[in-house]
């Protein structure tokens, strides 16, 4: 595995996780956000303008992406909870970050991801065990309950952080 690739593992959906580490999952999605502030806010444009390795996205790319993965994680739970077992879509991420909003200060993305965080989180602070239970079918990943994806968006949060800090250094908490 490639390190700066994975700088924090991959992450197996299919491992189960406690209700102890759910609730560590979502202490790092509502934590994400001012971490991701606090790494950012002092980096240049020629920093953020950097791949994290070679080949890889820009740290301006990473923090879009950021935002855009989280508010497609936010719409599924939504689904989630409201239909029985929707069917998610993919998106092309990669084609995502070569779209024109990817090359914008990444101020308006750290305020997405805030404010989606702060409604997401909303959310998973309410849930009873049978809502953690429910399930989207993601074209990739199979069947996933809400326990188990909260699991992946904290773990993607935290590899991102370590992208970022690959370039930034540890700046961050």
């Amino acid at each position: 595995m490639d390190p700066l690739a994975y700088p924090i593992g991959r992450f197996d959906v299919a491992v189960p996780i406690s209700a102890a580490d759910r609730a560590r999952a979502v202490a790092d999605v509502a934590a994400l956000p001012e971490q991701l502030h606090r790494l950012v806010q002092g980096a240049t444009d020629a920093q953020l303008d950097t791949p994290y390795r070679p080949g890889g996205w820009s740290l301006r790319q990473v923090v879009h992406h950021l935002a855009d993965s989280h508010l497609n994680a936010y719409v599924r739970y939504k689904l989630a909870l409201t239909q029985p077992e929707p069917l998610v879509n993919t998106y092309q991420e990669a084609r995502w970050a070569e779209l024109p909003d990817s090359a914008l200060p990444v101020g308006p993305s750290v305020a997405i991801l805030a404010n989606v965080h702060l409604r997401w989180t909303t959310i998973l602070a309410a849930l009873t065990e049978a809502q953690w239970q429910r399930t989207v079918r993601h074209p990739d990943l199979g069947v996933v309950s809400l326990h188990q994806y909260v699991g992946l968006y904290a773990w993607h949060g935290r590899h991102h952080l370590a992208h970022l800090r690959l370039v930034l250094g540890d700046v961050a908490p």
